[in-house]
Formats: structure tokens, sequence, C-alpha cells
């Protein structure tokens, strides 16, 4: 078998191999201490990844989702607020604002980033919001106070914060990022005149360690960072039922703690991480070069105030469908993030949106396909992918040039 019959997506055995000896060592320091949840390794990895985001503090809990929720709540967006997002992400953002006791509303993307639209957001604060007596941004939409902004950095890639935080800081809006897929991303500031690590622009971040992120886990894991102590105090008290110390609650909490052995896996791998961010990049730089001359690709965008770490490569294609049908019988495999956009799910059909109502989340969802991108992909393997995607675009161009001699 060649090595174009078997191509994955998405490799996550090579890794753990690679640091088997040491993930484990995590789990025999587990049982020899019997230290599952929280303690040492839980709080030893905060500070790591803490220092890693370039924040004051990170608050460890048991998935993405979580993280986010808490970050909102810990931020002060109470029932009933409207926070908006983007309807080009994965349905675990708007769930955690609708968890959180809030309403999702949604914003369209910018069609060569992918992420939230600057211009869009701009246009919806000015033009579909209006004020009450009371001084509070109201959403003509539902009649809703409008209290918080959810950019998304989607695919590995930043959203363009300075602007994102100027509006936020005008309208009085609390910004919280979702980094799920962009650990060690940086952005440019042009405001502070230096590169950001993603999850420390705003009032808060989340982050998922889902097997398959750059950064993750054996298992469900995630985690908040913040510059403000009270927000980070607030999200312990979330994740750990309300209590600041055993048995004595001061809220209604959740049960949103990480195990002590993912903890101490992420810590492992997190020393590892800048390395394959780079070797991620390295991937995406050789399928730009390798795709420069297929004009049926849309490479992914660069933005000058962006470096991206790939947690995804997504190309469009106006063939996507044929074309992944193509690669699977290559043996490649490929995946689409995302299919539908949120507004066109079932489980939001009660906001009676229309994909006309944001059309380039709906015409990019109809275009992208992510290639085979993980740190120890070979450039032989991205050069026979690349092969194949060519071979199909001159097929489809022959097809539809004798089709069009037919007719």
């Amino acid at each position: 078998m060649s090595i174009a019959n078997n191509i994955p997506f998405l490799d996550l055995v090579t890794p753990h191999l690679e640091l088997e000896e040491e993930l484990t060592g995590v789990f025999r320091q587990a049982l020899y201490t019997a230290g599952f949840v929280g303690g040492p390794m839980v709080e030893k990895f905060e500070r790591s990844f803490a220092a890693f985001c370039g924040t004051k503090e990170a608050v460890a809990v048991s998935s993405g989702t979580d993280a986010l929720r808490f970050a909102l709540m810990a931020c002060g967006i109470r029932a009933g607020d409207v926070v908006l997002t983007v309807p080009h992400t994965f349905i675990a953002t708007t769930e955690a604002i609708s968890q959180a006791g809030a309403l999702p509303e949604f914003i369209d993307i910018d069609e060569q980033t992918y992420n939230l639209s600057v211009e869009e957001l701009r246009r919806f604060l000015n033009e579909k919001c209006t004020r009450n007596g009371l001084g509070q941004l109201i959403s003509d939409r539902n009649g809703r106070p409008v209290t918080a902004i959810v950019p998304v950095h989607l695919y590995g890639q930043m959203a363009d914060m300075d602007p994102i935080l100027e509006l936020g800081e005008e309208f009085g809006l609390c910004v919280v990022e979702d980094a799920c897929q962009a650990h060690g991303a940086e952005y440019y500031s042009r405001k502070l005149n230096r590169w950001m690590t993603a999850g420390s622009l705003g009032c808060a971040a989340a982050f998922s360690f889902y097997p398959g992120k750059n950064l993750g886990a054996c298992g469900e894991a995630g985690a908040a960072v913040t510059n403000d102590s009270e927000i980070a105090r607030k999200m312990k008290m979330l994740r750990d039922h309300g209590q600041a110390r055993k048995y004595f609650h001061d809220v209604e909490g959740y049960n949103g703690r990480l195990d002590a052995i993912q903890a101490g896996i992420l810590q492992v791998k997190l020393a590892h991480l800048p390395e394959w961010n780079a070797q991620r990049c390295g991937r995406a730089e050789e399928y730009n070069r390798l795709l420069a001359e297929c004009d049926a690709v849309i490479c992914p965008f660069k933005p000058s105030w962006s470096r991206a770490v790939y947690h995804l490569y997504v190309i469009r294609t106006a063939g996507r469908d044929a074309l992944m049908q193509h690669l699977k019988s290559a043996g490649i495999g490929t995946g689409i993030h995302y299919p539908v956009p949120l507004h066109m799910q079932n489980a939001y059909a009660w906001m009676n949106h229309s994909p006309a109502d944001f059309p380039v989340s709906a015409r990019v969802s109809r275009e992208i396909v992510s290639l085979p991108m993980f740190p120890h992909l070979t450039v032989e393997q991205q050069v026979l992918v690349v092969n194949e995607i060519q071979a199909f675009s001159e097929r489809a161009v022959t097809e539809a040039v004798s089709l069009a001699q037919l007719t």
C-alpha cells in the first residue's frame, strides 16, 4: 500500500507513543499519591499554562465548553443578556452562552479570515441596537440588553482584536475570547505595539484540550485564563460547586473540575507545544507553496497582524464534496469544519433565520474542506495530497470543457 492510500486527517497515535514513558509516569504518580481531582498536578499546570498564555491566572476545568461558560458567568453575564458571536463555529460556543443564561446573537464572518467581521459587528452595534432610558444597549431584534462579544479564533488564527476591543469599550461590552482552537496563536496589537498571545487580550478566554486540539488531553479538559484575579476567583468557585473552601458554598456552582491525570498529561505536552505549533506552521507553508498554482483552490489567508497555529488547514473550492470523495478514494482523510452554520441548525430554528441573514457564513460552509494537518505530517504526504487535488481539478476542467462542447 502506498503512502497515498494511508494519509489520515489527524494522527493522534505518533505523539503519544513518543511521549509514552512521560505520560505513563503521570498515571503512576496519581496511583502512588491518590491525587485524582485537583491538587498539585492541576495547580502546576495552571501556573504553566497561564505563563504560556501571558496571563496572570489560569483555571483548569473539565472542558472547553465549561471554560467559556464559567468565563462568561464570572465576567458578569446575566440571564437574558445578549452575547454576540459568529454562526461559523462549533456549537459549543453558543451552548456555553446559552448555558450561562444568555442569548446568542450572530454577527457574520469576514470572507478572508473566517473570523468575526469587524465591519458587521460595527454595523450591528450602530444600526441594530438602541439605548434605553437607563443607557443600556438593547438589541432591536429581541429587546434584550447586549453585554458581551465572543470572538472565535477559528482554525488557530486570531480574530482582529484591536477594533473588537475598541468597539467593546465604546459600547460597554465585555469581550471574552473563544480560543479553543488557538493555543499559542499570536496577535499583533497596533494599539499596544507588541505581539500578544491568544487569551491575553479579553476580559477572559476559554481553551479546549479535547484530544485533537494543538494541546490535547487524553480525554476531556479545558481551561479559562484571565488577568483579573476576581474573575479567576469566581471561575474557581463555579467549577467546584460554588465553594471557595470545602463545604462553604457562596453560590450554586457546577461540577466542572479537571482530573489531575489530565492536568499531568497536559503539563507533559505543554513543553512540546511550541515545537508542534512550529511544525504545523511549516506544514501550512508547504501546502501554500504546493497549492500556489492550483487556481481552483483558495488557501488560508494570512493577515499581517496574526501568527496562526493551524489547528486546521482549511481550503475553499467550488467542488468541495466531489473533491472530498476523490481524496477519500485515494486514501486521504479530510473534514468539514463546519458544514452547517449555526443560524441554520435545528437547535436554533427558534431564531427564524434564513441562509441570507449571514451570507458569508452560508457561502463558506458550502466550500470549505480541511486537509490533513498534524505536526508529524510529512512533505511527501503533502505532495501526494496536493497531487490528488490537482488531478481532480484538471479532470473537472476537462469535463467542463467537454460538456460545453456538447451543448
